[in-house]
């Protein structure tokens, strides 16, 4: 088992409230995702509030911006879900339940193994992505940074922004 997991917070801002109809499928398809993430190789964690999701979770001043944080094995592990199973095909809606994000809304870290990062941790990882570009500190899958101590890193897959 490696030292190090791949953790991520991605973000967006909702066009509707929860609870609307213009996003009504959007948070009955979020148990299905879940449960896939939850069943996916690598997958080690995933943030949940008082249901099985994170839709209750609060962590930016806008009330409208949902969030979902999770840890990986590895940076694979985390493209492997996120770009060839179904949850693809939610991607590719995204614009029908969210505005179009106008700066990044993905930020990926190393983590030890073990720990759990916390929404303001996710926050802090985004933000410094916003700010300085891919570091070692908060970086993308097109600017992937290697686990500490680890080997090169290259880009995982060209189509990630």
């Amino acid at each position: 088992m490696s030292r190090w997991q791949l953790a991520q917070i991605n973000i967006g801002r909702l066009i509707s409230p929860y609870g609307t109809p213009r996003v009504a499928e959007f948070v009955a398809a979020l148990p299905q995702i879940n449960a896939l993430a939850d069943q996916q190789p690598g997958f080690v964690w995933r943030l949940t509030g008082d249901g099985d999701d994170a839709t209750d979770i609060q962590a930016f001043d806008d009330p409208m911006v949902a969030m979902n944080m999770s840890v990986w094995e590895s940076p694979e592990a985390l493209a492997g879900f996120v770009y060839r199973t179904e949850h693809r095909d939610f991607m590719r809606r995204r614009r029908e339940w969210f505005e179009a994000p106008d700066d990044l809304y993905l930020a990926l870290w190393w983590v030890p193994a073990g720990h759990r990062p916390t929404p303001a941790e996710g926050r802090e990882r985004l933000e410094a992505l916003r700010r300085d570009g891919p570091t070692p500190f908060a970086f993308s899958f097109r600017q992937p940074f290697p686990a500490p101590g680890g080997p090169e890193a290259a880009p995982i897959l060209d189509e990630c922004a």
